[in-house]
């Protein structure tokens, strides 16, 4: 750590920006292990059980690039403990929902909470880090974001095996109070350039998000030639196209349509889209996989999934340090192959009565791809740009990564009910083989975008900046 963090206020950053992400990604995996449970407490169907996952995200997805603006307009730090504090009020209300739909109401506020913390922890992390140790840093702000990822489903089964699915959602109450105190005490505020709030793009992006996944969640329960799938698929992406054409011209745009020029940050955001994409479509059937088809209980389940998230925790910061030396390109690439590996060997082994020792080379692979092609594309992005819009660009990649989660959990589920259903664990597993099918797929799609992004290693530094210079130019 030493070698990474030479200052205290470095120190700090690092831990306070780790923590909040911490709750944010534990909150997209601890409801895994207990969607079953939730399922039968609260008469979900599949569709509804997408929306306790997929309201969450796409509220975070939508309003990253606002909570991104809103700091740079009214401070950083000052927002950071505002999102602290929505998204630790959401979880208790989350806890306290009555029925389905409630859940998926507070699920939503979540994300909003979300989108707020987020891309201001990665900005002011992004900001106290030199390029030349970004990577590292990076690095181990994604093996402790992996620890969440990791500790999520294992939290979610026990805490619903043992007490009750709502306890998954008050654990945040505790972290969320101390995190705010300790942002309003520790961090510095800054801000970013002062721009024309850009109301109509939020407005535009939500609205193409929304009806995109409105038609995926949809399609098979309504008919995906139905007057309600056609329409909010056109709708969804005549807005996708209105947002761009509006960003294009607008004075003061959320999301500068300039960035996507630059081919590093186009192709890497790209490949991170997909990573996350096939990351949440495995995840969200593959817990329901170890319970429906093969009878493990919620914690058993928990257990199992560790052999694939737990390699986020312990990969990320050595495929982080990798990049500093080796460069962004060869381990994006190998790590998306790898993922697809995975998913495809997945979609092979799968029957209602598989052994859980052939689960655990699969799992291994994909897990080893996704922990050494995530930092790498969180680094090429920042790095793409100049650093007064490292907080645009965070938001633009969180917005886009997030995208990634609703469209595969929605892509997988639909091709789930074409080829499966929860009647049987036989019917389960066929639909569980095709949707890991798709994971794979989309995989192969991010490796292949990965090999536009400029292979550069950074120069190493022959002389040694005073530590007051460093944070000078960083800060500056």
């Amino acid at each position: 750590m030493s070698s990474v963090v030479s200052t205290p206020k470095q120190r700090w950053v690092l831990a306070l920006a780790s923590t909040s992400s911490f709750m944010i990604a534990m909150d997209g995996t601890v409801v895994a292990t207990a969607l079953s449970t939730i399922r039968r407490d609260l008469g979900a169907s599949l569709e509804t059980l997408q929306w306790t996952v997929n309201a969450y995200i796409l509220s975070f997805a939508v309003l990253l690039l606002t909570g991104a603006a809103l700091g740079d307009r009214y401070g950083r730090r000052r927002m950071l403990a505002v999102g602290l504090g929505l998204f630790t009020t959401a979880s208790a209300a989350c806890a306290l929902a009555p029925g389905i739909g409630a859940l998926i109401a507070a699920r939503a506020v979540q994300g909003a909470g979300a989108a707020l913390v987020l891309p201001l922890a990665m900005t002011h992390l992004s900001a106290a880090f030199p390029p030349r140790q970004r990577g590292r840093a990076l690095g181990l702000f994604s093996g402790l974001t992996g620890l969440a990822t990791c500790s999520g489903p294992f939290v979610g089964g026990a805490v619903a095996q043992g007490l009750a699915w709502q306890w998954i959602f008050w654990i945040n109450i505790p972290i969320g109070l101390v995190a705010v105190v300790l942002v309003r005490l520790r961090l510095d505020e800054s801000t970013g350039p002062t721009v024309r709030f850009d109301t109509a793009g939020v407005a535009l992006a939500t609205g193409g998000a929304l009806g995109l996944v409105w038609g995926l969640v949809r399609g098979n329960d309504a008919g995906w030639g139905s007057a309600e799938v056609l329409g909010a698929l056109v709708a969804g992406a005549v807005l996708t196209v209105g947002f761009v054409g509006w960003e294009l011209r607008s004075a003061a745009p959320m999301l500068p349509m300039r960035f996507f020029r630059n081919r590093t940050f186009a192709a890497a955001n790209t490949s991170n889209f997909c990573l996350t994409a096939g990351l949440y479509g495995t995840l969200f059937f593959l817990a329901q996989y170890l319970q429906t088809a093969l009878g493990h209980g919620p914690l058993a389940a928990g257990l199992r999934l560790m052999t694939w998230t737990g390699v986020l925790m312990v990969c990320g910061p050595v495929a982080g340090s990798l990049a500093d030396r080796l460069g962004e390109r060869p381990l994006l690439v190998a790590g998306m192959l790898l993922q697809a590996t995975g998913g495809a060997w997945l979609a092979l082994e799968a029957t209602p009565s598989l052994p859980y020792d052939r689960l655990v080379a699969p799992l291994l692979i994909s897990g080893l791809g996704i922990s050494m092609a995530m930092p790498c594309a969180q680094k090429a992005v920042v790095t793409a740009v100049a650093p007064a819009e490292i907080g645009q660009a965070s938001g633009a990649f969180n917005m886009l990564r997030q995208l990634g989660g609703v469209f595969g959990v929605a892509l997988c589920a639909a091709v789930f009910t074409a080829s499966g259903s929860y009647a049987s664990a036989r019917t389960f597993t066929d639909g569980f083989s095709a949707a890991m099918w798709v994971t794979a797929g989309l995989a192969l799609v991010g490796a292949l975008a990965g090999t536009a992004v400029r292979h550069t290693r950074p120069p190493t530094p022959t002389t040694e900046l005073p530590t007051d210079r460093r944070e000078v130019e960083v800060t500056g």
